[in-house]
């Protein structure tokens, strides 16, 4: 979302197009390649220690994806519905439109979504306020360190505007004929090998991409630079990224098993996202 906002792409192409992506991104990263690395690697499961909370019941799995589908379909609903492809009359009254041009928006849909969370897996099963307030003051502390990388970004970003950085770096891309999607990935990659955080790499290369964007470039290469760029945030997980220690704890693996599963996973998830938004980039 953050990479959005900078690059000013719709969230809900973005969606789109990252769905499109993930599915060849999930297959070759996922079940292809966990085929290969399982017979390479063998561990123990591990053992779960006792939970110090008990739970008599748990919610269903259709109800939990039904929550986290609420914000994604109604962005993509708000999207489709003021794309070009609703742009002549289709007897869909002015006032349900504006309706759900607003509860659609990214910022409406996932609070919508959240106080629909609180309700019926907190208050509905009877989880004491003392502990859903635990939690959500709890889901502040990521929030915050995004929104602050977020501001930076803006910063940067600003930066290579006034200072004609972005126009000087425009004219030399254009100069040398490399395509700004490629540019866009690329940064991504060195910033998250040079630093770990993919989060890091998608907003600081999202500052540098978006001084070089033309005013006349469309909402689908916006959305096509935002799936770029996450592609390239992600490459090469290493020992500067907290998700790679996540998984070597969680999973009992060892550095050289985590570098030789988790780190060519995540290599092979953004060479294989990139390639796909590529090949999409030449036909649309």
């Amino acid at each position: 979302m953050a990479v959005a906002d900078i690059l000013k792409a719709d969230l809900g192409w973005v969606i789109l197009f990252g769905f499109v992506t993930g599915i060849p991104a999930a297959i070759i990263s996922g079940p292809l390649f966990a085929n290969y690395i399982s017979r390479n690697i063998h561990i123990n499961a591990p053992k779960l220690e006792e939970e110090t909370i008990t739970y008599t019941s748990y919610p269903s799995v259709s109800l939990v994806l039904s929550i986290i589908g609420i914000p994604i379909l109604l962005i993509v609903i708000n999207t489709v519905l003021n794309s070009a492809l609703f742009e002549i009359n289709t007897g869909i009254p002015t006032a349900i439109k504006k309706w759900i041009q607003m509860i659609g928006h990214p910022f409406s849909a996932l609070i919508l979504a959240n106080l629909i969370a609180i309700y019926l897996l907190g208050i509905k099963r009877g989880v004491a306020k003392e502990t859903l307030l635990k939690i959500t003051t709890k889901s502040m502390s990521s929030a915050g360190i995004i929104i602050l990388l977020t501001g930076a970004g803006g910063v940067f970003k600003q930066m290579l505007v006034n200072t004609g950085t972005g126009e000087m770096l425009a004219n030399y891309f254009a100069n040398a004929g490399i395509p700004i999607i490629v540019f866009a990935f690329i940064a991504a990659v060195f910033i998250r090998i040079l630093q770990g955080s993919a989060t890091v790499a998608m907003i600081t290369s999202a500052g540098i991409t978006a001084p070089l964007l033309a005013s006349n470039v469309s909402e689908i290469d916006k959305a096509l630079l935002v799936i770029a760029i996450a592609s390239g945030a992600s490459i090469l997980s290493h020992v500067n990224d907290s998700g790679f220690w996540l998984v070597s704890n969680y999973l009992g693996l060892t550095e050289k098993q985590t570098f030789k599963s988790w780190t060519i996973m995540t290599t092979l998830l953004a060479l294989v996202g990139f390639a796909t938004v590529s090949i999409i980039s030449l036909f649309l």
